[in-house]
């Protein structure tokens, strides 16, 4: 990623409504990526997430706030290869390498920065922290990710099957096909 901050923006393009919203910024010895959704069916929700990685793209941290009709719900995941959840152990979670916020296309770019070497054709599968937006539970979800072209990808894991990313240069999300696409700026 050339530059020192990145802001993007995408709506939703499936039967919910709503907007997230993306920040990346370079960090000395990495990146923090700060997003946002609103969604307004099926019924009103958003979450606000921070998630620090190092230079490899390897996640360090996330901190994610949901808010939906069932209340407001905190959580804080620490990863070295040996995560934590709000501070107790979560060996479940031990290899994975991302956290995945639900719907966001934001945290799509962690793995996809990982893989710009991947030729294209060849298909990686990686374990993630996959959050559930507002309810903020966690699980380990297997995720693949395809390479189809220089800026093209498929993505799929076990319970919402593949869909299709096209990314600009930096790997940041401009199509997740049936989900959301990028809204360019002013």
């Amino acid at each position: 990623m050339e530059r020192t901050v990145r802001s993007v923006a995408w709506e939703r393009t499936d039967e919910w409504v709503g907007h997230s919203a993306g920040r990346i910024e370079a960090t000395p010895g990495g990146w923090v990526f700060h997003g946002a959704e609103v969604l307004v069916a099926p019924e009103p929700s958003s979450c606000w997430f921070r998630v620090e990685v190092d230079e490899g793209w390897v996640t360090r941290c996330a901190e994610v706030l949901g808010v939906g009709t069932s209340g407001e719900r905190r959580l804080l995941l620490r990863a070295d290869r040996r995560w934590s959840r709000d501070g107790v152990r979560a060996p479940e979670l031990d290899g994975c390498l991302d956290v995945d916020v639900a719907a966001a296309p934001l945290t799509n770019t962690l793995p996809i920065r990982r893989l710009l070497e991947l030729p294209v054709g060849e298909a990686v599968t990686i374990p993630v922290a996959w959050v559930d937006v507002p309810e903020l539970t966690v699980d380990r979800v297997e995720q693949t990710y395809r390479r189809l072209g220089p800026t093209d990808w498929e993505f799929r894991d076990p319970v919402h099957g593949p869909f299709r990313l096209s990314v600009d240069e930096d790997g940041l999300v401009l199509d997740y096909e049936g989900l959301a696409r990028r809204v360019p700026p002013r």
